[in-house]
């Protein structure tokens, strides 16, 4: 059957949203209709050069022909049992993602948010359980600007006024303390910590890296502290640093990893808590669970990721490519950017207040044929799928120097 012609245009599809859509988003004036690799086109047809990527979603580019592959054959075979029963494709998702980090044990669940709320929870029996907390009194120590998901516990830790206010009453039990401080951080733990929950790097705040040795230090200190150290991996991980994990920058294992987006592939929703045996098994029958969790569509789609990240190749084109996105970058500090802070094809650019907001400039930047997004006012996030290639990223800087340098 031919597929019906595109009748209606992006400024009419855009209105259509408003009266019927929730407007908990602004997203650009743009309409994806269709996509390949690191290109999307709207339904006029115009072209776009994707350097956001889905938040790291869509490591593996749009509709990557293994993960499209791997999605068709189990669609044709089986996609849902919910997990009253076994089914053949869970035990190899677990085996090969426990394997990929370097833990034991896998929590599936489907979207960031919940993966860290399971986290949360465990985190919380194991105080009780192990720990030897008082009931009810465990704490869970985290850091300022920090961007974890949007449910009412998520957000009743986070300190930005958009995602808190009009939300409360909100969930006790969590300590805020500064980002990339361990003294702040030691003083915030005691004996009814039962875990630290950091990013490694700080995405939503703009890519914000901290020093060498903060991720090392917070390791030593949960240690001796007796308590968990959870890392938020939804956006870092799964070869965005240049590394599978962005933990393995400073050589540091963590008790409990979250892991989301591109473990979906763009494809489908998977998170998963990976951790260590003893913390995961403090679980029991009806304690926790997921419908849709570690289904088989979704266990078929997370092992063809794992698959792919088992070769290197992603981790590598990351790290090659990160130094062509760090370089072009420094050359365009006093032409329009005041800074930036970047990680294998991971970044965060502050652009001067005074050519435009991070709004405008992605806005002038759509108009260009590049897509991207802008956060906390005047910085926008650079995150393109690790399958670009180096042309198109070097066309993309050069655009983005265009964009900086031409009058608004």
């Amino acid at each position: 059957m031919t597929a019906p012609a595109r009748t209606r245009s992006s400024a009419d599809l855009i209105r259509a949203e408003a009266p019927v859509l929730a407007h908990n988003y602004h997203p650009l004036p743009v309409v994806v209709a269709s996509a390949e690799g690191t290109w999307v086109e709207d339904v006029e047809g115009r072209r776009y050069l994707d350097l956001l990527a889905g938040y790291s979603a869509l490591n593996f580019g749009h509709r990557h022909p293994v993960l499209i592959e791997a999605a068709h054959r189990q669609l044709d075979q089986l996609t849902l049992t919910s997990r009253a029963f076994h089914h053949d494709r869970l035990a190899q998702f677990a085996e090969s993602l426990a394997e990929l980090t370097g833990l034991d044990m896998v929590l599936p669940m489907n979207t960031g948010a919940e993966a860290v709320e399971s986290a949360i929870k465990v985190a919380r029996k194991w105080a009780y359980e192990v720990k030897g907390v008082a009931p009810d009194q465990a704490t869970i120590v985290v850091a300022a600007d920090n961007f974890h998901g949007r449910t009412t516990t998520i957000v009743s830790f986070s300190t930005d006024d958009t995602a808190r206010s009009g939300f409360g009453p909100f969930t006790p039990g969590f300590r805020i303390v500064p980002y990339n401080d361990l003294a702040a951080l030691e003083a915030a733990v005691d004996e009814t910590t039962a875990a630290v929950l950091i990013e490694p790097i700080q995405g939503e705040a703009g890519v914000v890296i901290p020093d060498d040795g903060y991720l090392a230090g917070v390791r030593e200190l949960t240690r001796r502290a007796g308590c968990l150290f959870i890392a938020d991996e939804i956006q870092s991980g799964l070869g965005r640093t240049g590394r599978t994990l962005a933990v393995e920058h400073e050589s540091v294992v963590p008790d409990m990893l979250l892991l989301g987006k591109a473990l979906g592939g763009g494809i489908v929703p998977v998170s998963a808590v990976v951790a260590r045996r003893d913390v995961l098994a403090v679980l029991r029958p009806g304690e926790h669970g997921s419908t849709f969790g570690g289904n088989p569509l979704a266990a078929a789609v997370g092992s063809a990721v794992v698959g792919l990240l088992e070769t290197g190749e992603f981790q590598r084109r990351a790290a090659e490519l990160g130094v062509v996105l760090r370089d072009g970058l420094a050359s365009l500090v006093g032409k329009g950017v005041v800074g930036f802070r970047a990680r294998g094809l991971w970044a965060g650019v502050d652009i001067d207040p005074v050519i435009g907001t991070g709004r405008e400039i992605s806005e002038r930047l759509m108009r260009e044929g590049i897509l991207v997004k802008d956060t906390h006012g005047s910085t926008i996030r650079l995150a393109p799928p690790l399958t670009i290639t180096g042309e198109e990223l070097r066309s993309a800087l050069g655009t983005l120097e265009k964009v900086l340098t031409q009058e608004a």
